[in-house]
């Protein structure tokens, strides 16, 4: 009998004891790790899933789609209800183009009930996903950016982020009105990982669409004249821009090599650029004009004024010398410019006098960002009067020792066109519908200035100027061209690379276009006059006729 009740205290005190470990065990569940096992069952239970805005189109003046969001998928999981890693990996990769080994480790995590495997993926590839029917997996609808253009373009437009963030380019400067505003969806679902709630906790708001004041029309043909330039000349690059001068808009900005858009990774970095504003280069001869035009406006010279011109001029301890052999010769203002004497404008520039001559290089914009509503514009090198050398009034009227962006030739040239009134630039046209604030011009050289340095620009282009071959039929034009040597790395002048430029508007007397082309050391010829002045005419042979501009 004793036997027995010894053997039911001891299956008692065992049982009590085992009663006693669970109950400390759930205390110690319940109490020291209740705040881990809530967090653990909230991943498994609940999903704060973000919902994408759409981001708005990017689109020419016409309403052409330059840059869309195209309906795309993303694939997400819940780790834990993935049954097989390995194997979902390995029927999954060649369809998210994704690593094998990188999907492994994000299915079989366990500290977390939701991963991203796959973003922005296409519709087709994420039907095939759908109908392997794995449990754990997850579609999510997105949106992808698309360039429907492909090449168009591609520097301007820049590139976006995994994250449908700007990047680059006028993604990243209209970031802000392209972007919308995200929403947010919150997931509950059962023990065996299907969603049994829906709740959206925050409503996205698709972006605004930017319309620009480029026209596809002119930019595609801009990018086919540098194309062509590209492959006869070899050079490191170049760029072409088109703009009305009555108003600073932009109808094209080309930059050669080109790039696909779509896949920018392929090219290389330099080609990535945006030269237009991005790029410094020295402009040379098509910066005389901005010497003669401060020499105007102070009443310093007319363009009747002759000079008695050597063949060189010596500047401190530097000669300089005329492009090409030139004797001894008497020119008129007029002439100095036609011919692009070196020696006429440095006389113009030292009868300006330093001072003067650097209070209208900077009056003219140069030196500082024209304030175009595009992102990273360099404001080039323009060195104060006190660090002038003795020989620098030799090299600054003739564009050496200056160093400025398409952009910022661009727009000082337009200012003359525009009857002296310099605008800074702009490309972006209307916002959600809304148009853009136009930035506002101030006048930094009178009428009468402007129509005289129109006038005599004219002669460029005619019989004797540096760029008589880039006339057009039935018009009347003006420009520049410029032939720059590019410094080299022992503080002096290449004698191999050089700059190539020309910058010239049309109808002369009531300009409604403008055009500026720069090549980057070209290969085989170098003379702005046989280099970017043909492209230039090509450019704007096509713009004037395509926008329907009379010769009058």
């Amino acid at each position: 009998m004793r036997l027995i009740e010894r053997r039911i205290g001891f299956l008692f005190a065992v049982f009590l004891a085992l009663l006693a470990l669970g109950g400390m065990k759930a205390a110690w569940l319940g109490v020291v790790k209740a705040g881990t096992l809530k967090r653990a069952a909230a991943t498994q239970q609940d999903a704060d899933i973000t919902v994408p805005a759409r981001r708005g189109a990017i689109e020419d003046r016409d309403g052409v789609e330059l840059a869309v969001s195209q309906p795309a998928v993303t694939i997400a999981a819940t780790p834990y209800l993935v049954r097989d890693p390995a194997g979902v990996a390995s029927r999954l990769a060649p369809l998210v183009d994704r690593p094998e080994d990188e999907l492994i480790k994000k299915l079989a995590r366990r500290d977390t009930g939701f991963v991203y495997l796959a973003r922005r993926i296409s519709p087709q590839h994420a039907r095939r996903i759908q109908r392997m029917n794995v449990a754990g997996l997850e579609l999510i609808p997105e949106f992808k950016r698309v360039y429907p253009r492909d090449w168009m373009a591609s520097q301007l437009l820049g590139v976006t982020g995994t994250d449908n963030q700007g990047l680059a380019g006028l993604e990243y400067s209209q970031d802000e009105h392209l972007r919308g505003q995200d929403g947010e969806r919150k997931l509950t679902k059962d023990a065996l990982g299907d969603t049994i709630d829906v709740r959206e906790t925050k409503t996205e708001v698709p972006g605004a669409n930017v319309r620009l004041t480029l026209d596809a029309a002119v930019q595609d043909r801009a990018e086919e004249v540098l194309a062509q330039v590209g492959q006869q000349y070899r050079p490191k690059g170049a760029t072409a821009i088109v703009m009305d001068p009555r108003d600073g808009s932009i109808l094209a900005l080309a930059n050669w090599p080109r790039v696909n858009a779509n896949n920018p990774g392929e090219a290389p970095e330099y080609a990535r650029q945006n030269r237009a504003i991005g790029a410094t280069y020295e402009p040379g001869s098509t910066f005389k004009a901005f010497t003669v035009a401060g020499a105007l406006e102070q009443h310093e010279i007319t363009p009747d004024t002759t000079f008695d011109l050597a063949p060189q001029i010596k500047i401190a301890d530097r000669t300089i010398g005329e492009a090409h052999d030139a004797g001894y010769r008497t020119l008129t203002t007029a002439e100095i410019l036609k011919e692009s004497s070196n020696v006429g404008a440095i006389t113009i520039g030292l009868r300006l006098g330093a001072t003067a001559f650097d209070k209208w290089v900077r009056r003219f914009g140069f030196g500082k960002p024209t304030g175009i509503d595009l992102p990273g514009e360099e404001q080039g090198i323009v060195l104060p009067v006190s660090r002038y050398s003795g020989a620098s009034m030799g090299n600054l009227p003739i564009g050496q020792g200056i160093a400025v962006t398409p952009m910022q030739m661009a727009t000082a040239y337009a200012a003359l066109a525009n009857g002296g009134i310099l605008r800074p630039p702009h490309i972006v046209e209307a916002i959600g519908g809304r148009p853009a604030t136009k930035p506002a011009g101030h006048r930094i050289v009178s009428e009468a200035t402007a129509a005289s340095l129109r006038r005599m620009l004219e002669g460029v282009l005619g019989p004797g100027g540096t760029a008589s071959g880039a006339g057009i039929d039935g018009y009347v034009m003006a420009g520049k061209t410029g032939t720059a040597e590019k410094p080299d790395e022992h503080g002096g002048y290449s004698k191999t690379k050089f700059v190539s430029s020309f910058v010239g508007f049309a109808p002369a007397r009531r300009p409604k276009l403008l055009v500026a082309v720069m090549v980057d050391e070209p290969q085989g010829d170098i003379y702005g006059g046989t280099v970017a002045a043909p492209a230039f005419r090509e450019i704007t042979s096509f713009a004037l006729q395509y926008l329907k501009i009379a010769p009058r």
